[in-house]
């Protein structure tokens, strides 16, 4: 599937462990909810990313992609590393408003 350029970048950089970049891909603000806590604005979702990158070593894998309306998107994507557990699938749930991802929730 044809995904917007802005989750493409978004999931490049991301799983390059590239925080600038990621972070471009994302509206002022934005609000990101991983692990049941919310990140809110670029201050905070900066954080986050650089956190994430640096806490476990991982390898992904997209497993699938669906366009839910205009702006909203659900990306899966095969996760295994050192974290706890080892191996998980999570999904990316992506809403847009323009080029711009504004809420993004990542859980299983």
């Amino acid at each position: 599937m044809h995904l917007p350029p802005a989750i493409t970048t978004y999931l490049t950089a991301h799983n390059a462990r590239d925080v600038d970049g990621a972070i471009t891909s994302y509206a002022p603000d934005a609000v990101v909810t991983d692990d049941g806590r919310s990140y809110h604005g670029p201050d905070e979702i900066r954080a986050w990313l650089a956190g994430a990158a640096s806490e476990y070593t991982y390898t992904t894998e997209l497993i699938s992609a669906t366009q839910l309306d205009q702006e909203r998107y659900d990306v899966v994507q095969h996760l295994e590393g050192d974290f706890p557990g080892g191996v998980v699938d999570l999904h990316y749930r992506f809403t847009l408003r323009g080029s711009a991802i504004v809420r993004l929730v990542i859980e299983p």
